[in-house]
């Protein structure tokens, strides 16, 4: 699948619809560029300030920063572009970055630099001179080279590269003023470069070939640059070729005449062309340096200032003791953003279900046994939100904590402690941390783990991280593996969760090694480049920024989502809904119920007339309105306040709910209480019927034939599907469906067992159970996130399809192999797991062809 579209692959110039709406241009636009960890993103917070915005750029998930700041009475649009080692298009963020480039044609473009690191950083400026920009280089973090000694003669570089210089320390707000100027000087006109031109020596006379056969055909010479194009071609760059093929019509003897001459210079030299390229320019960086930098003389200035990072590392980094660090980060994050952070959601869910409480106080007033449509289908889509809504404290701290890593610089480590071990299986060093966070051994969540993977540089390895992060052990997972394990096996609780927490995991790997060797094998692999930057202590500005500006790019496109899917949902659970014969026969027994009330109270009540006829319902409302006040006020002071406002409500209701010593009010509250349980329960049933003859319920019926492979019967089945929307609702279904036993009050658990041992329905149909839910497809919010981050409706149904397929095929083999071997579901889940050990070994010696 392509997921964005490269700037060659138009004829120039290089514009498709939606990019060219995004950087029409109407005020003066200033780009930075520049390598990971240079500073970049604090600069462009340096000259932006809070006026900044964050989008994705047309096609991709790569986040496009943009703002605005304002100079001598001019509006100048800035724009962050990724993080880039150079302009050739190995990554999906050196695609966006040049695309961009050539797209918009930049006013002006500041190339940010590490000063420390400067010889590094010179083959992206050096590229970009060749591609005919002039940038302004901007010397950042010249504290830390001048902590180390080294002294960067800033006239001089100036003179060697034709541009100029301006040292900057973003984070101290340093050079702030000077780099302004310098930026409105060069989109008035004001100043004139004269870049530096570099030199190919043995393969010049082969460029300028290249450029004459290509003047011809190129209309317009402000497309690309020719000397730029010729020097893609022979560096291979496929993008390049095709442009030239749409020029030449199609013609190859061009290219071919070009692929003979590289191969006759590589004969002859016994080197590879693009090699001598890069070549040439480490010689031109090395030159530069060697004249415009001083290093340190002195041994013990070099000791003490130079390797205060490797000192770090040294021990980070250890064979030993980097994976034992690792782990201790991980569990930091994971237990202050989803442990610490789902205790957040005590004080945030209150405060959301008083939010319900007050919009629900507005809708239409509930039923006697249904509600109105609007006030049904209204509280569905408020549920659906809130509930998404109450993940938003442990995005903030898990953003906060990302931003950390990022700025401190152990975020790179991650990737280079964790990528020998995933690159077996097609993964990252990067997706570490997606599945931390969506529960590698329990408790996470899968929507912040799919986030997280857009950080992954490599297209194919983002892809099959995304894939396989909703396999991971999310919270809402957990309550259904916590009833089956403690119905069927109760006494091997600690092997059954060991099982529940590793498996996910091991079939993970294998997972993502098949998706990277089958269906996504033509995706685009970058190689795996990772400068290792120096430590920095983070500023709390720039954490609470990014945090949260993640926090808000997640509630507005998750937000704008789950409405659309939470009306496809409450459409298939609610029709076509019970008929009019089991309506009737539940209105009867509710009248009965009524009667039954008001015989108990007596006729002589005094409060009759009060409780009598609609008043009836209006108190019923009261009571429900009341309870649920109380649970979202966690009781306390704030339960005080909630007496106060419904006394306030009504004085007599609340006499009659909370009655003191009239023996009148005792009496209808003690015969209300059962009368309000009865309603409860009437309805209760009647979302039970509702449920079975919906859409999803007849489809839980229609799917048994099949399901029955994995021995899952039609009530599996619908709190499968209903687990679509939200994990936790599998059990809440259950409960539903698995209704006799409860008015004697039996547990859930006792009322699965019961009806489990009269159907058949052993432990080895509960480790089928297991092993689907498991695999099974990631919920409404997962699914929509992968939407969001693949921008891909196509992925996202393979995120749905694949996984239903694969858990079905999975757990039909485990309950069919156990079958035939007639063994318990305890000795079958150690096969079981065995065998996707082993599976999964193997699969990390699988060589990809591509």
């Amino acid at each position: 699948m392509k997921a964005e579209n490269s700037y060659f692959d138009y004829a120039a110039p290089v514009f498709d619809k939606n990019m060219q709406k995004q950087i029409s241009k109407t005020r003066p636009l200033v780009v930075l560029a520049g390598q990971q960890n240079s500073g970049k993103s604090t600069l462009f917070n340096m000259l932006t300030g809070a006026n900044q915005h964050i989008a994705n750029y047309p096609g991709v998930t790569v986040d496009k920063k943009s703002g605005i700041y304002r100079h001598n009475k001019i509006r100048i649009d800035v724009v962050d572009l990724p993080g880039t080692y150079s302009l050739t298009s190995f990554s999906l963020e050196e695609r966006v970055a040049r695309d961009f480039l050539f797209s918009s044609h930049p006013d002006v473009v500041v190339n940010v630099v590490d000063a420390a690191n400067l010889k590094r950083s010179m083959f992206l400026t050096l590229q970009l001179l060749e591609a005919g920009f002039l940038p302004v280089l901007a010397l950042n973090m010249i504290d830390v080279a001048s902590r180390r000694g080294l002294i960067i003669d800033k006239n001089r570089l100036e003179d060697c590269l034709g541009i100029r210089v301006i040292p900057t320390i973003g984070r101290k707000q340093q050079g702030k003023k000077a780099l302004k100027n310098i930026i409105g000087q060069m989109i008035t006109g004001e100043i004139k470069s004269k870049p530096l031109c570099m030199q190919y020596e043995n393969i010049e006379p082969l460029l300028d070939f290249i450029e004459k056969k290509l003047s011809g055909y190129q209309q317009n010479s402000a497309d690309y640059p020719l000397r730029w194009l010729a020097i893609q071609i022979l560096e291979g760059d496929e993008d390049a070729k095709k442009y030239v093929r749409n020029l030449l019509k199609d013609d190859d003897s061009f290219l071919s005449g070009i692929s003979s001459e590289k191969i006759a210079f590589e004969k002859k030299h016994g080197f590879d062309i693009s090699d001598y390229i890069a070549g040439c320019r480490e010689k031109t960086a090395a030159d530069i340096i060697k004249k415009c930098v001083s290093a340190p003389t002195n041994a013990n200035q070099l000791t003490s200032t130079v390797t205060f990072t490797e000192k770090i590392d040294k021990v980070l980094l250890n064979r030993v003791l980097a994976p034992l660090f690792l782990l201790a980060v991980v569990y930091i994050i994971y237990d202050l953003s989803i442990i610490r952070g789902y205790h957040l959601t005590q004080y945030t869910w209150p405060l959301l279900a008083s939010m319900r409480n007050m919009i629900a106080g507005l809708l239409p007033d509930a039923g006697l046994l249904t509600d109105p449509f609007l006030r049904s289908f209204a509280l569905w889509i408020i549920d659906s939100v809130i509930t998404l809504l109450n993940y938003v404290p442990i995005f903030f701290i898990l953003f906060g904590l990302i931003a950390i890593l990022e700025d401190t610089g152990y975020m790179a480590r991650i990737a280079f402690i964790m990528d020998k071990l995933f690159h077996r299986y097609g993964l990252h060093g990067q997706s570490t941390l997606p599945f931390i966070l969506a529960g590698v051994f329990a408790g996470g969540c899968a929507v912040p783990g799919v986030m997280a993977a857009k950080a992954i540089p490599d297209e194919q390895s983002r892809m099959a991280t995304i894939l396989t992060v909703p396999f991971m052990n999310c919270m809402a997972k957990i309550p259904l593996y916590t009833l089956i394990v403690n119905i069927y096996f109760a006494d091997h609780k600690s092997w059954a969760m060991l099982f529940i927490s590793t498996i996910t995991i091991i079939t993970a790997l294998g997972v993502a090694r098949l998706l990277t060797i089958t269906v996504i094998n033509k995706m685009p692999k970058a190689p795996f480049v990772m400068a290792l930057p120096a430590y920095h202590l983070p500023t709390i500005g720039s954490v609470l920024r990014r945090a949260l500006e993640r926090v808000w790019i997640y509630m507005k496109k998750v937000g704008t989502i789950v409405v659309v899917v939470a009306v496809v949902i409450f459409v298939l659970l609610r029709w076509p809904g019970i008929n009019k014969q089991q309506s009737l026969e539940y209105q009867n027994q509710m009248e009965q119920a009524e009667d039954v009330f008001y015989t108990k109270i007596g006729a002589n009540n005094i409060y009759m007339n009060q409780i009598s006829g609609d008043n009836l319902l209006i108190l019923l409302n009261y009571y429900n309105d009341y309870k649920r006040a109380l649970f979202a006020s966690g009781g306390g002071k704030r339960k005080l306040a909630v007496d106060r406002k419904f006394r306030l409500r009504n004085d007599l209701f609340y006499s009659l709910i909370k009655p003191g010593q009239d023996k009148d009010a005792k009496k209808i509250s003690r015969a209300f209480k059962k009368l309000y349980s009865k309603r409860k329960r009437f309805r209760r049933k009647m979302k039970e019927e509702r449920i079975l003859s919906s859409f999803l319920g007849m489809t839980g019926k229609t799917l048994e034939p099949v399901t029955r492979v994995a021995g899952f019967n039609w009530k599996i089945n619908v709190a499968l599907l209903s687990s679509f929307a939200a994990r936790e609702s599998s059990v809440a279904t259950l409960g539903v469906l698995f209704r006799k036993g409860a008015e004697d009050n039996l547990t859930l658990e006792q009322r699965m067992d019961n009806e489990g041992k009269a159907k058949g329905f052993t432990s080895l149909n509960a480790l089928a159970l297991m092993l689907f839910f498991a695999l099974y497809p990631p919920c409404l919010a997962t699914s929509i996130m992968i939407k969001v981050q693949t921008q891909s409706y196509k992925w996202m149904f393979f995120s749905i399809i694949f996984p239903t397929t694969l858990g079905l095929i999975v757990a039909g083999l485990a309950y069919s192999a156990g079958s035939f071997l007639n063994i318990t579901g305890i000795w079958m889940m150690c096969l079981f797991y065995g065998t996707a050990l082993a599976v999964t070994f193997a699969l990390g010696f699988l060589k990809n062809k591509n």
